[in-house]
């Protein structure tokens, strides 16, 4: 590769940044997953008879045609080949919809279902569960999945309210469905579905033999033996279930799921349990007006384009986004200063959405606090998150330093809230969770029953949470030395050594949100020098050893998301935008940005850039439950202008 002058592109990719703010100062792009969360939004919204208008219905098959694949299926990701359980729940959206068994999506779909080994049978438990709620799956077949561990005492590792969040809040309504039978008519359509899921031969006389048949298309982590005898016991008391204790723990579940709802304001956690949430609700008989707030609720997560027609996303990201691009800005301080204006209404959005209220009565158990952080999206998810609210923190602190803040700048003792949040989520072993501390041990995930996700049951320490943590912290005893010297210190110390305890003995760092070790490798170096760290460190040498030999070819850096899944360095075929970005910005803080690899780094960034500015659509860069891979759609956009301009010519 010729030696390209990286000016220009540094320049473009600041100008295209700044073009993609949304008008209330915030940034936001796509966290693309899979259809599977718009599919159970129009098929809840069938049952409880609130359908969408024939042009939102038209909308999402358009959103349908765009994610099947070529052979009929629908992946559980953007790169995924084909679930049945994402295909089936597809399904039955569509002729909920109103398409008929004749539309073409449902019948290639059909086609490739029945091309499965074990064809519908085959589907995982939560898609067996989800069939099983409108007669097209028997209840025989289904796992056990017993709403009496709500009753439990807390101290009991497998309490539902010790389970990582979104876990937890869909045990919480899939445990209250299948205790209580609940069942939803589908009218006539539940007979042609039944016909054209199972075949001419229709379903089986009993389901029971099928329990654990999987397709290997879903089959991440098949349930071990220790579950399965497990299961075995909570099915005995399943099938005669003490009537009394039953309806309380159904009363509990509910409790705890309409005390979520009242912290959201109905928007939940995410869609995910969100319909299973509405159709609790519906099971339980709830007032219909509180149905339709859940309803509305499911709009905070709706996207709607010509491109991609109308879907829901599990997650929102404003802040989140709104974090890095700040700092990529921040990075070249004199196109920052020119910058002024988009920077201080992206300011300002942080400052409107910092959390300022209490939601310790949603979880009395853990009554963790939520003052003065930040969420993934905003103020009204009500979730706020470790690294969301560092990311935004450090992102605030880096205009003030630059003189940038507005002149009614967020007074000192918020930003100390919000370091307070952040302290308030350091584990024992000095790493930082994510939405929570760590409620129970490792072990936990052995029971692990969703067969679809891996790691997927504790909320623990993460090395990207903590680089995160320890960069906002370090931050802000610089910026405001006087609040809590000694406990942020001690919180400082006790990060960098988690993080020196992680790292691989290549010397690269594993990621659990990001594809994989690049991503992993950034956030630890960030945190690490951040902690104090010199650059001349052996841990960190060894992590740029590691960078430098993964380098490509051409410059670029690549990791592919199999990697995720079997937990080691995977290259990609071809170097990735996002993950060159990742590499140069470690690389900057660790052998500087003179060395040869980042500027064969930053000139390939530059290479590869668009006249506007922009980079094409690439590789999945994100990763949530160990295999939903995630494609965050602003990481292409402001991962590299922070590289860029981190780079001599940027710079």
């Amino acid at each position: 590769m010729l030696p390209t002058d990286t000016s220009n592109a540094t320049r473009s990719a600041a100008e295209y940044l700044l073009t993609v703010q949304q008008p209330q100062g915030c940034w936001e792009g796509e966290m693309v997953w899979c259809p599977v969360v718009t599919a159970q939004v129009a098929i809840t919204r069938h049952v409880v008879g609130l359908p969408f208008s024939t042009e939102d219905a038209a909308k999402i098959l358009l959103h349908f045609e765009r994610t099947q694949t070529p052979d009929g299926a629908f992946g559980l990701h953007p790169e995924h080949s084909g679930s049945v359980f994402v295909t089936s729940m597809v399904y039955v959206a569509l002729r909920c919809l109103g398409a008929s068994a004749d539309h073409p999506l449902a019948v290639s779909a059909r086609s490739w279902l029945h091309a499965q080994p074990g064809g519908i049978l085959s589907v995982p438990t939560w898609g067996k569960f989800w069939l099983s709620l409108f007669g097209l799956y028997g209840r025989d077949g289904l796992r056990p999945l017993v709403p009496e561990l709500a009753l439990l005492p807390s101290a009991v590792p497998v309490h539902p309210i010790r389970f990582y969040c979104h876990t937890r809040y869909v045990y919480l309504a899939m445990s209250l469905l299948q205790g209580s039978h609940a069942k939803f008519d589908l009218g006539p359509l539940a007979d042609q579905l039944r016909q054209e899921l199972f075949g001419p031969t229709g379903p089986p006389k009993t389901f029971r033999e099928h329990r654990y048949h999987l397709s290997p298309s879903d089959a991440f982590e098949p349930p071990n033996l220790l579950i399965r005898a497990a299961e075995r016991v909570m099915g005995w008391y399943d099938r005669v279930p003490v009537r009394k204790l039953r309806e309380a723990a159904l009363q509990r579940c509910m409790g705890l799921i309409q005390r979520d709802l009242d912290a959201t304001s109905h928007l939940t956690i995410s869609p995910v349990n969100g319909v299973l949430n509405v159709l609790a609700l519906q099971a339980r008989g709830a007032d219909r007006a509180l149905i339709e707030k859940c309803v509305r609720g499911f709009e905070f997560y709706r996207f709607d384009d010509a491109a991609h027609g109308l879907r829901y996303s599990g997650g929102r990201t404003r802040v989140w986004d709104t974090g890095f691009a700040v700092e990529a800005l921040l990075a070249n301080p004199e196109a920052a200063r020119a910058h002024r204006e988009p920077l201080q209404r992206a300011y300002q959005f942080l400052a409107e959405h910092q959390m300022t209220k209490s939601v310790a009565n949603r979880d009395p158990m853990f009554p963790d606090r939520a003052l003065g952080g930040w969420c993934l999206g905003d103020a009204a998810h009500a979730w706020p998150v470790s690294d969301c609210t560092a990311e935004a923190l450090s992102a605030i602190f880096g205009m003030h330093a630059l003189g940038l803040a507005p002149d009614d700048r967020i007074p000192d003792s918020r930003l100390a809230l919000a370091a307070d949040f952040i302290l308030s989520r350091q584990n024992r072993d000095g790493g930082f969770g994510s939405y929570e501390r760590a409620r129970s041990p490792r072990w936990l995930e052995r029971l692990n029953p969703s067969e679809m996700f891996t790691r997927c049951m504790t909320d623990q320490s993460y090395v990207e949470c903590t680089g995160s943590c320890l960069t906002a912290l370090s931050r802000f005893r610089t910026a405001i030395p006087l609040h809590a010297p000694k406990r942020i210190d001690a919180a400082v110390r006790r990060g960098a050594r988690f993080l020196l305890s992680r790292q691989r003995r290549d010397g690269a760092f594993p990621g659990s949100w990001g594809v994989y070790l690049t991503y992993g490798t950034l956030h630890a170096v960030r945190g690490l020098r951040a902690a104090g760290y010199l650059p001349t460190h052996p841990a960190l040498q060894l992590a740029a050893h590691w960078l430098v030999a993964h380098q490509k070819s051409d410059g670029g850096w690549g990791e592919h998301y199999t990697g995720c899944l079997r937990q080691e360095y995977a290259e990609h075929p071809t170097s990735q935008a996002t993950m060159t970005s990742w590499a140069v910005l470690a690389l900057c803080g660790v052998v500087g940005a003179q060395h040869l690899a980042v500027k064969r780094g930053a000139e390939w960034l530059a290479a590869l850039q668009r006249e506007d500015g922009s980079y094409p659509r690439e590789a999945v860069n994100g990763v949530f439950f160990g295999t939903a891979m995630l494609d965050y759609d602003l990481y292409r956009a402001y991962f590299p202008a922070w590289a860029l301009a981190s780079t001599p010519a940027g710079s």
